[in-house]
């Protein structure tokens, strides 16, 4: 039989559910405004390297005369960077205004925005893979295992004791490490000498045309195949973050840390300490003062900005990655509109 909630379950139901966050409300009938802001977004690429060192990387120079790395390694480095200046409304600097002179708003667009609707903000997401693991498996052509001679002994009875006696046996045992490094530099070379024979003609077959592009081509693969056993490998992973820095008015120092790139984690947030900071400095001009007298302001008026033009930089904390002249509106200073007798 299906149960009937009561009335003091509902209740404690209705209690128990999280509550979502409280909102201020104008009051009934009136209009309000709010002053704007500029907000600087950058949109941040970096790509980053994992590289895998190759198992025969410390006889790369000992059998091809070249330098190897010889530890797995993940670097990220900045690629890409777009700074796009977005206008909107300062919540911390909201107004009342007479209804009948909402009509003045329009005369002042740069000024004025309304906030009734409209979406000021995004969520950006990003995540990363988990770490990767080296993978040569099907990197070479010779054999791990090789024969070795080996005696051994076994007792043998005769009239008076035990005699050893020695017995030679063949055992599959794995290759030195070393081997089967000199077998695959020694593939290199025969594939480099091939590649030369076919090049000048010196071949027992003709290659000619796309016969010729085709040969040559498998050639160069397995080289670079054979070479990463060396040398190693990387993957690259491109990473794209969006990030936002709004300028604080009334603070003296205009630098902010934008973002952070770690080489373990890629891009991330500034607050992160793990990462190297990326710095946008804001440097604003000086604002001269309204020239002549104007007229002493009768009625209403709305209080309104002029944005101050900034150059901003973006740099890594020594040589500078991005420059821009942006205005930004909390930065400069705030005058009076007149909204009529």
């Amino acid at each position: 039989m299906k149960r009937i909630p009561t009335l003091p379950m509902l209740l404690l139901a209705c209690a128990l559910l999280p509550a979502g966050p409280i909102r201020a409300q104008d009051p009934y009938g009136t209009v309000s405004y709010a002053l704007p802001q500029t907000t600087i977004r950058l949109e941040v690429e970096a790509v980053c390297e994992h590289f895998f060192a190759g198992p025969y990387a410390k006889f790369a120079e000992k059998y091809l005369g070249v330098q190897a790395r010889q530890q797995d390694q993940t670097t990220c480095t900045l690629d890409d960077v777009k700074m796009t200046p977005y206008i909107e409304a300062d919540p911390s600097a909201r107004f009342f205004i007479d209804p009948e002179k909402t009509a003045y708003l329009s005369l002042s667009s740069q000024g004025l925005i309304a906030v009734s609707d409209g979406s000021f903000g995004e969520t950006s997401q990003w995540r990363f893979p988990s770490p990767r693991a080296a993978d040569f498996s099907e990197r070479g052509i010779s054999s791990n295992l090789t024969s070795e001679a080996t005696t051994l002994f076994r007792g043998v009875q005769n009239d008076a004791a035990y005699n050893r006696v020695a017995v030679q046996q063949n055992m599959v045992v794995e290759k030195p490490l070393e081997q089967r490094a000199r077998e695959a530099a020694d593939v290199i070379f025969e594939l480099r000498r091939k590649r030369m024979q076919i090049v000048i003609g010196d071949t027992d077959a003709t290659y000619s045309g796309e016969a010729m592009g085709a040969a040559l081509a498998e050639i160069a693969a397995l080289e670079k195949e054979y070479m990463s056993l060396f040398v190693g490998y990387s993957e690259l992973q491109p990473q794209k973050v969006t990030c936002d820095v709004v300028p604080v008015r009334g603070q003296k120092n205009q630098t902010y840390v934008a973002f952070r790139i770690s080489d373990s984690d890629g891009i991330v947030a500034a607050d992160n300490l793990s990462g190297k900071p990326y710095l946008l400095e804001i440097l604003p001009q000086d604002i001269a003062p309204a020239a002549g007298k104007g007229r002493s302001a009768k009625g209403d008026v709305a209080l309104c900005r002029i944005p101050a033009v900034c150059t901003v930089k973006l740099t890594d904390g020594v040589r500078p990655i991005l420059q821009s002249r942006i205005p930004v509106y909390q930065l400069g200073t705030e005058s009076y509109f007149p909204l009529g007798k």
